[in-house]
């Protein structure tokens, strides 16, 4: 029989959004008790039912005097609803596990992807963020490399499905396609262009350097959670017509000669990551093999022709799971283990 005092009182505040939904998908695969949970979303979308391990639990409009009974609140919404909601959790004693960017560069708010800086879960303050889904499986990449030799350098172009976009999102993508297909015209609403069988090279709004915000949040944490903020770094994100998993392809400059099979053997027996076929040739990561996997998959790693202390590699991770709903479900997780959720004690 389960007991359910090793398990704190979680609150879900986004639970009908698509990072909500999987984070109840993975609850329910690690038998998290119903009656630990609570689920928030707008008043929208109060009252609403959703099913979970064969029960049924109600979703309520999330307010400041929501979160009274609760351990832990996991908040996936935009940026007004975390400054509004975030600070009521932490003041009725909850710790509070943020997906979007508020507080993600906040000096006294640690930024977590707890295979690379669990530590930090220490310094807390009642919140804790979750890095933007494309920075998780570059740093869990990066940190394992650098027990090579320095870095030196690192660019990233990367390859992000439209769920990153939120549902709507998925749907214009899903519309436009069959429109196309039937030779009818099509509609934008979420992005400036055409997403079906094109790309589009932005990411969010372009900023006074004509890099957008993502591409500065993906600069910006990956210097803060590996505790780097000498490393250079350049980005370039691209949204593809893809569902679900976002890709990047990655290049490393080291300070010493790096051997690729050095770096096969190294994500070879890195926790979290999954090498495809030793990392060469033909046996490589795509999304449509990736998706509902929890791991970061690296395959065509090789030498870079233009820098002999260089190497390539490619990667794709599922932007719901690992870059969202699972990183926060294991910093709960860690934080259980350090005895970091205020008063709670397992």
């Amino acid at each position: 029989m389960t007991n359910n005092n090793k398990f704190p009182s979680l609150a879900i505040v986004g639970a009908t959004g698509a990072v909500g939904k999987v984070c109840l998908d993975i609850l329910a695969e690690k038998n998290y008790p119903a009656e630990k949970i609570k689920l928030f979303a707008s008043e929208r979308s109060a009252g609403k039912k959703i099913s979970y391990n064969e029960n049924d639990l109600i979703v309520y409009e999330a307010d400041k005097n929501s979160f009274k009974e609760s351990n832990v609140v996991f908040i996936s919404a935009d940026s007004e609803v975390s400054l509004y909601l975030a600070p009521a959790a932490v003041n009725s004693g909850a710790l509070v596990i943020d997906d979007g960017s508020a507080f993600r560069m906040k000096k006294n708010v640690p930024l977590v992807v707890p295979e690379v800086n669990e530590d930090d879960i220490d310094f807390h303050e009642g919140i804790i963020s979750i890095p933007n889904c494309t920075t998780t499986p570059l740093v869990m990449a990066l940190d394992q490399l650098r027990k090579l030799s320095k870095i030196r350098r690192v660019h990233a172009s990367t390859y992000q499905a439209v769920s990153g976009s939120g549902s709507l999102a998925v749907a214009e993508l899903r519309d436009q396609t069959e429109n196309i297909l039937n030779n009818k015209e099509i509609s934008k609403f979420v992005y400036p262009h055409q997403i079906a069988f094109s790309l589009i090279p932005q990411v969010d709004d372009f900023m006074e350097d004509w890099y957008t915000k993502e591409e500065h949040k993906m600069i910006n944490e990956t210097k803060k959670i590996l505790h780097d903020y000498d490393l250079s770094i350049s980005v370039t994100c691209v949204r593809v017509p893809v569902f679900y998993c976002h890709s990047e392809v990655v290049s490393v400059d080291f300070e010493e000669d790096v051997d690729v099979q050095e770096v096969v053997s190294l994500f070879s027996e890195s926790d979290g990551i999954k090498l495809i076929g030793n990392g060469k040739n033909e046996n490589y990561p795509t999304p449509s093999m990736v998706e509902g996997e929890d791991d970061i998959f690296i395959g065509r790693i090789r030498k870079d022709l233009s820098n002999n202390k260089g190497i390539n590699f490619w990667l794709v991770s599922d932007n719901l799971r690992k870059g969202a709903a699972l990183n926060a479900i294991q910093i709960m997780e860690s934080a259980i283990k350090l005895g970091k959720i205020p008063n709670f004690d397992s």
